[in-house]
């Protein structure tokens, strides 16, 4: 009979890679309707739950908390047993935080639909939720780092401290931004608060969290998966890990100034939307090194990518990652940003980092992780070439048509007469954009019919007779000595 302490704990590592799975089908099919509700507003329909207005929070949250957040907690409990060498820290904790994530995404998609929000950016659940959220997050916390302070390899790998960072950080961005009065003690309804923060510094609090829940949630977070997942599907050292120690210093102290950005030419003082701006164009330093540190890996091991997907999914991602941290320091820019501000060219650039980085890293993760995780080879290596091109082809569509329809949008509605009055009114500029509202729903269904590939292929891998989850043991070596 097997030592409980001598394997690792993967039950809720599984069970966060199948909720993965199925978040990233109704987040993403969420996200194609509400495409289809711009280029076809009759698919609006009569009821108020099924708007535009409702389902595109409903979307972000499905996508970024509920789809981004499962792949970080399966990707965190995977990677934190592994290079430390010691079975996760407080099992039934960490189930807890599995069946309390799910409660959550759960009660967020029956409430906003409802209109039962703060109307906050990034932050729409009411207070119970939000306690909720703090409280499954905490717990994270105690289980990584316990995690880690029981470990046997001396070493802290680099990962780890991304997704450490990951941990601290957002959970101080939440429990600030989420900082809010019920309105039920003073005879209001009991779900209603009003958030502490009001007028500007709302607006700077709030996108002091939103702008760092990207660079945290979105961004360290899944750099924890780029440096553990990439060399070992590569069967290769990281580049340079002197080079990964400097990316993430620079990154964690640079990202968390660089939210004014979204405020330019707002109530903001002048001299915080320059600061944001400044820190955001530093930004581009430890982003690009990251994405080299990953892509250059394969220094030796180039030939694997024509016969690999699942590292063509991971390497690409991180190019995507790239691209995406180029975009944004430039759109930063005020010349820059009085152009793109509130036209699509700001969807295209979020979607090129949350399909394309986002999204395609965590689909290689999938891929590595599942057949580990149920002892089985993936059911089909060409359904996951599949994946890939219909991955790639619908980003390609999404983000070029709304580039295209976002600077059109900046031009028109900056376009003025000889006698100063406006060339064209907005409705006409809304008109213009159907064509590419258009493409970009093409993209999307492309998306996630990619999606859905990859979910039979990998029911077909689990779900095969000789398919059973796996029971890792610890390295003996490293679990009998080592600090």
């Amino acid at each position: 009979m097997t030592d409980v302490q001598s394997v690792y704990y993967d039950k809720v590592v599984r069970q966060f890679a199948i909720m993965t799975v199925i978040w990233a089908f109704v987040g993403m099919a969420a996200g194609v309707l509400i495409a289809a509700q711009l280029a076809w507003p009759v698919l609006n329909f009569d009821l108020p739950w099924l708007t535009f207005s409702r389902l595109r929070p409903l979307h972000t949250n499905a996508v970024i908390f509920a789809f981004g957040g499962s792949a970080l907690f399966a990707s965190a409990y995977y990677i934190v047993q592994r290079t430390c060498h010691v079975r996760l820290f407080a099992p039934g904790l960490a189930a807890f935080t599995f069946w309390g994530w799910q409660a959550i995404i759960v009660a967020a998609a029956i409430t906003l639909p409802l209109g039962i929000t703060t109307s906050k950016e990034y932050a729409e659940l009411e207070w119970p939720i939000d306690i909720a959220v703090a409280i499954v997050w905490v717990a994270f916390g105690i289980v990584f780092f316990g995690t880690i302070m029981q470990r046997r390899i001396e070493h802290i790998y680099v990962a780890n401290w991304f997704l450490g960072s990951l941990i601290i950080v957002v959970a101080m961005l939440h429990i600030v931004n989420s900082m809010a009065l019920p309105i039920m003690f003073f005879g209001g309804s009991w779900l209603k608060s009003y958030s502490l923060f009001t007028g500007v510094q709302d607006a700077m609090v709030q996108w002091w969290y939103g702008h760092n829940a990207v660079g945290f949630f979105l961004t360290a977070g899944f750099l924890g998966m780029m440096y553990y997942f990439i060399p070992k599907q590569a069967g290769r050292p990281i580049y340079s890990y002197r080079l990964s120690i400097v990316h993430f210093w620079a990154l964690v102290f640079t990202y968390i100034w660089a939210g004014p950005h979204h405020l330019h030419y707002t109530a903001l003082p002048d001299w915080a939307q320059s600061l944001g701006m400044v820190f955001s164009l530093l930004l581009l330093a430890p982003s690009w090194g990251g994405m080299i540190n990953g892509i250059m890996t394969l220094s030796g091991a180039w030939e694997k990518l024509r016969t690999d997907p699942v590292l063509r999914f991971l390497v690409v991602s991180v190019s995507f990652y790239g691209m995406a941290t180029f975009e944004g320091p430039m759109m930063s820019i005020k010349t820059v940003n009085s152009l793109s501000h509130y036209t699509d060219w700001t969807i295209g650039h979020v979607h090129a980092g949350a399909l394309g980085w986002n999204g395609l890293i965590t689909f290689g993760m999938l891929y590595y992780l599942i057949p580990r995780l149920y002892n089985r080879e993936l059911y089909s290596k060409k359904l996951v070439e599949f994946h890939f091109w219909a991955s790639t082809i619908g980003i390609v569509l999404y983000i070029a048509s709304m580039w295209v329809a976002g600077i059109m949008q900046g031009l028109m509605w900056r376009a003025v007469n000889e006698d100063g009055t406006l060339t064209y009114s907005f409705v006409e500029s809304l008109q213009a954009m159907y064509p590419f509202y258009m493409v970009r729903t093409v993209g999307g269904i492309i998306f996630v019919l990619g999606v859905i590939t990859m979910m039979y292929n990998l029911y077909k891998t689990i779900a095969n007779a000789k398919a059973v989850e796996a029971v890792i043991p610890i390295p003996a070596a490293a679990y009998h000595g080592g600090p």
